[in-house]
């Protein structure tokens, strides 16, 4: 800058001194000094610009005050009134300061700079002074003309938080930059420095004079600023500033400041966010994400190219980029709910990411938003959170479970956005429930604890709890309550198995009494997680059990039927304590103890709770319950309330023995809806094993409406009756015999409306008491049930030509002669043996139904809807006869076939119900392992989804009876009925009669058995396990060398066993290159299906074939492992284990034979 031409002093250097002011030099004390000085100042404060005369006159003594003297005197006060001396200078003499040496203005401006330092005391008796200073520094503006701007740093040092200061500095700093020649990098560096966050936490006063400052000045400092961030972010020039590396920091800061300061720099970030540097990328990343997270910020909205570059960021191929593109989305949902549409796409990716921790962090993401506003997330969102309850990986699947169990808590149960929120998220009650379904034992225990902890809170007084339980369970979707019933069966048997374990603890110490506790431990450990770690801990919890008789008595009373909640949570918190360590910091075998403590704890159920649980029944009967604004209507109240407590009479039975919840039930057996009083029948069958001797007003009540039940209510009311009756009375014989006696007498087929409630009484009458009733039936059998129910055709049916119709639409014919079937059944199961022969008859009767495709009489009056009925029924019984040993003997394979076929039915609905029932009985070992081959024959359904159901099914069906081999040592002792692989001979067998095969050498025929073989060798040859493939290719080998025992001297039958055998071979071979290997045990053939023969084997018949046959890749079908859930089964040549069997008893390990 220019500085004026030196004026000179009036006198030729002499000093003038205002009057009375005597001569101020280094010879006089600072007293006197500072005496003096204050009469100068006084002078200085009183002129002003147009004293010509007085600013000529006193030019020398400007000079002098500017000598090296004052600005360097130690004294403060001498220093604080030089400097307001030569503040008032600058404003006489403004524009032109008498001051020409650029060094000599610096030092001056410095000098006055730091006597600003005393605005800090505020208490000081010279403030006045300072403010006075700064006051009229700011109002001239005189160090506009020549202060160095970087020198600006000196103000920033000033600590003062009096707001006239405050403005005054403001006024003089902003008018110094805004006036000057431009900002320079150190001027900049100088205000910029006090935004980063360490010097922002160390002076806050000069961060607040900054912040003031660039926002007084934005017009003129953005440039500057757009400049200093272009050559470090875009030319990379690090070395102009030594605030490079704070670059971000600074952004971040400025853009909280104001925007558009920022307003060039943006652009450049785009540029960044394109970097090919990851980390580079990943910091600017984490800059936007605080712009564009931060409340209040537009920055979206006004920049829609970065918005879009930054959206694009989601993904990079950098993880942690991707990461934290994530972990800002929480923030900008809950800041920013308009640009919830725009991140829904990106975050629905991401939520397929193959990082676990981004997909964990997007279910962080959404549920945090959730929880603060549930408006915030939009349903798609919710669908990303919910698709992730299935996620491959624990964490992620514990995430998404739990964030959608305190969504439910906070907006169902507790209500706090309204009833429009609460069924907005009505579906995760249901989803939460479903995924008890999935195998893992982890997911199971975590739906429990988010049921007893979210869902219905056991911290709540029992009449809520109750209330929360009543109204969840009668809003539950079907699956839903299914789960949940399930869940209490498991936590039940799991008590199940503790008592019996304690049970054993009373016996005397005996090798048979170890093996047998160390069964209940396994078991106990398959429903604990990391089943390898528990059985160690339970060993341990066993030996600890055996040592202290306390902790005994304590799990006793917790497992005990009359344990209440609140004794249970006593028990828990006693045995924890004991089973505490204080020196140790993490007790692995504590936490699984608790885990087996809190499925067994009855934290919801007990006396006081079926209580409660009987009150609101009440209400919803009497009408005065909350069930229309719970969201129900009072029959569903009421018919899920009995649903409820017929599943918890089940698992709770004790908990229901008191009059008050015996007579609720009473009335709930009076009342018109036929599912309520089924109900409340089956509870009473469940529960009232102590009525007879402690009720008898309730057992006056209930004997009539039960023998009402049994002979005129609805066929499962009727079958309820029964069974009520034959459960809780001691003369159960002469209660049934009243019953069976009239509706034996006025059985007539002319009137098939009245026959069914009273065939489902008779059947299951003759079913419970077999030896008061057996005979008597006989004659039932066979003059009326056979020959004038089953063996006529009264009605002529309709000629729709529908292979199903719905129940409402089966004629009452049809569905007489159903039960009528089922009663044959009933009979023969009571009496469990073949003496008079009746079997053979029935047996037959049913193959004769089978044959005529469910018209016994062929004559044509039945409908085929009627008659898919009549097959069905036929096929379901032989499947049930095939249950009992005693019959499963006499059943002939020709039986067999027949009931294997109806798989094969035209109808869909028949193949499907059949199906089913065929998986249940086999999954719980009830049907012998030859009932599994009918299965291969559902390779020839034309739907798809059959036959992924039955793959499904064989999955099962052979992975249950494998683990209970390795869980049983004594199932060694029958592998013919029990190993999978046994299977392969009956499916040869029931093959080789399939009437589809007629022509063996035909190519199309053969595919078809080639396809059936490969249906179930492909899921039985999945692993070769102790070289089961050579095991399976002995055995087909070893049926070359029979006959058909069913025909054994037809050549044409044999032909054709040979040659689904030599298919069988070439299937297996394809499948497995191990199979040549030596079969380390010689596989045994079913005698009742092969004759052993002394001929050499056939000649392979496949080469008259011309086209190749190849073996088929795998179905794509989604494969469905379901839960383990077995009782008992039987071969061909054993008798069948025992239905009783819990699924448990197959826990124990043990190495599938082949060795």
């Amino acid at each position: 800058m220019e500085f004026p031409q030196q004026q000179k002093p009036a006198g030729d250097g002499k000093i003038f001194y205002p009057p009375g002011v005597k001569e101020i030099t280094d010879k006089i004390s600072n007293d006197e000094v500072v005496k003096r000085l204050k009469m100068v100042v006084k002078t200085y404060m009183d002129m002003d610009q147009d004293s010509e005369e007085e600013k000529q006159q006193y030019l020398g003594l400007a000079l002098h005050l500017a000598s090296e003297f004052f600005l360097r005197n130690p004294n403060k006060d001498v220093r604080l009134l030089v400097a307001c001396c030569l503040a008032d200078i600058f404003r006489i003499y403004a524009p032109e300061a008498p001051y020409t040496s650029h060094d000599k203005l610096k030092d001056i401006f410095l000098f006055i700079t730091r006597q600003l330092k005393g605005l800090e005391d505020t208490k000081s008796p010279q403030f006045n002074r300072y403010f006075y200073l700064l006051e009229n520094l700011a109002w001239v503006k005189s160090y506009n003309i020549c202060f160095e701007l970087e020198d600006l740093k000196y103000l920033f040092l000033i600590l003062n938080h009096n707001q006239k200061v405050q403005m005054h500095m403001m006024d003089l700093m902003s008018s110094i930059i805004m006036e000057g020649d431009g900002v320079t990098q150190e001027l900049l560096d100088t205000i910029l420095i006090n935004l980063i966050p360490a010097h922002k936490n160390l002076n806050k006063q000069a961060y607040d004079l900054a912040k003031t400052l660039l926002k007084r000045t934005v017009q003129t400092i953005e440039t500057c600023i757009a400049n200093f961030f272009n050559q470090v972010l875009v030319m990379g020039k690090s070395s102009v500033s030594d605030l490079s590396e704070h670059v971000f920091d600074l952004i971040q800061e400025l853009f909280a400041i104001d925007p558009m300061l920022l307003t060039s720099v943006m652009p450049q970030l785009e540029f960044k966010l394109k970097s090919n540097d990851g980390e580079e990328r990943l910091a600017v990343v984490r800059l936007l994400a605080k712009l564009f997270g931060v409340k209040d910020s537009e920055l979206a909205s006004q920049n829609r190219p970065l918005w879009q570059c930054f959206l694009g960021r989601f993904n990079d191929i950098h993880v942690p980029v991707r990461l934290e593109c994530v972990k800002f989305a929480s923030h900008c949902l809950m800041n920013h709910p308009d640009l919830a549409r725009d991140l829904t796409e990106f975050l629905k990716v991401r939520s397929h990411d193959p990082e676990e921790a981004i997909r964990h962090d997007v279910i962080v993401t959404i549920i945090n938003a959730g929880k603060k506003d549930l408006n915030l997330v939009n349903d798609q969102l919710l669908g990303f959170v919910r698709e992730r309850t299935l996620d491959k990986r624990w964490r992620v699947r514990k995430e998404a479970m739990m964030g959608l169990a305190q969504l439910y808590k906070k907006y169902c149960l507790h209500h706090e956005a309204g009833k429009e929120s609460a069924q907005k998220i009505s579906w995760i009650k249901d989803k939460l429930l479903h995924i008890y379904y999935q195998n893992s034992i982890d997911d199971k225990l975590l739906v429990e604890k988010i049921f007893a902890q979210y869902m219905v809170p056991h911290s709540l007084d029992t009449e809520e709890k109750m209330k929360c339980l009543y109204y969840l369970y009668a809003c539950l979707d079907t699956n839903a309550v299914k789960a949940l019933n399930e869940m209490w069966k498991c936590q039940n048997m799991l008590r199940s198995l503790v008592k019996e374990l304690l049970d054993l603890h009373k016996l005397p110490v005996s090798e048979a009494n170890t093996t047998a506790m160390f069964g209940k431990l396994m078991s106990i450990a398959k429903n604990l997680p990391d089943s390898g770690k528990a059985q160690d801990f339970m060993k341990k919890f066993n030996q600890v059990l055996g040592e202290d008789e306390k902790l005994r008595i304590q799990l006793e009373i917790l497992i005990s039927p009359t344990c209440s909640c609140k004794q249970a949570e006593i028990c828990v918190r006693e045995i924890t304590r004991k089973l505490t360590f204080p020196k140790q910091p993490t007790n692995p075998f504590l936490e699984m103890v608790k885990f087996l403590l809190e499925r067994i704890a009855p934290v919801h159920i007990d006396s006081e709770a079926i209580s409660a649980l009987v009150k609101l029944l009440n209400k919803s009967i009497e009408g005065t319950a909350d069930d229309d604004e719970e969201g129900v209507t009072p029959d569903t109240a009421i018919r899920s309330g009995l649903e409820l407590l017929k599943v918890l009479s089940f698992t709770h039975p004790t908990a229901f023995h008191s009059a008050e919840t015996y007579e609720s039930l009473l009335q709930c057996l009076k009342m018109e809806d036929d599912k309520v009083a089924e109900a409340a029948i089956q509870i009473f069958r469940n529960t009232g094993q102590k009525i007879e001797t402690e009720l008898q007003q309730i057992r006056s009540t209930l004997i009539p409406i039960l023998h009402q039940k049994a002979k005129r209510g609805t066929p499962h009311q009727a079958k309820q009756a029964v069974h009520c009756i034959h459960a809780i009375f001691n003369n159960k014989e002469v209660q049934l015999a009243q019953i069976f006696e009239p509706l034996s007498r006025s059985l007539n087929a002319d009137v098939p409306e009245q026959l069914i409630t009273p065939l489902v009484s008779l059947g299951h009458i003759s079913m419970l008491a077999p030896d008061q009733f057996a005979s008597p039936m006989k004659s039932i059998v066979a003059n009326f049930i056979v020959k004038d129910l089953l063996m006529n055709d009264r009605v002529l049916g309709n000629t729709n030509g529908k292979l199903w119709t719905t129940d409402e639409e089966v004629s009452p014919e049809v569905l007489a002669k159903v039960q009528a079937i089922k009663l044959l059944v009933r009979w023969l199961l009571g009496m469990k043996n073949n003496q008079s022969k009746s079997a053979n008859s029935t047996l037959r009767l049913l193959s004769a139904m089978l044959v005529s495709e469910g018209d016994l009489t062929e004559q044509k009056k039945i409908s085929k809807s009627d008659m898919s009925r009549l097959r069905l029924a036929a096929g379901g019984a032989i499947m049930k006869l095939a249950q009992e040993p005693c019959y499963h003997d006499i059943i002939t394979p020709e039986q067999f076939q027949l009931c294997g076929l109806v798989i094969n039915d035209e109808c869909y609905q028949v193949r499907q119900i059949y199906a089913q029932k065929l998986h249940l009985a086999l999954v719980k070992l009830m049907l012998p392992l030859e009932y599994l081959a009918v299965f291969a024959l559902c390779a020839k359904d034309p739907v798809k989804e059959r036959r992924a159901h039955a793959r499904q099914c064989l999955l099962k069906n052979i992975s249950v009876r494998r683990e209970y081999i390795k869980q049983n040592p004594l199932a060694q002792e029958k592998l013919v009925s029990l190993l999978p692989e046994y299977v392969v001979p009956f499916m040869i067998h029931l093959l080789a009669h399939d009437p589809d095969f007629t022509k063996p050498h035909e190519y199309d025929q053969l595919k078809d058995v080639k396809e059936c073989l490969w249906f179930m060798l492909e899921v039985l040859m999945t692993k070769n396990e102790n070289n089961s493939h050579a095991f399976l290719r002995k055995m087909v080998e070893n049926i070359k060398q029979t006959k058909d025992a069913q025909c054994p001297e037809d050549t044409k039958a044999n032909e054709k066993l040979y040659i689904v055998c030599d298919v069988a071979l070439f299937v297996i071979a394809n499948k497995s290159t191990a199979c040549h290997l030596d079969s380390p045990k010689d596989p045994v053939v079913p005698s009742k299906f092969f004759l052993v023969q002394d001929k050499p084997k056939p000649a392979p018949v496949l080469a008259t074939v011309n086209k190749p046959i190849t073996v088929p890749g795998k179905r794509i079908i989604t494969k469905t492992t379901l839960a383990s859930d077995t009782t008992s089964n039987t071969s061909s040549n054993s008798f069948p284990l025992s239905s009783s069997n819990n699924k448990n008893r197959y826990q124990q390990k043990h190495h599938t034979p082949f060795d």
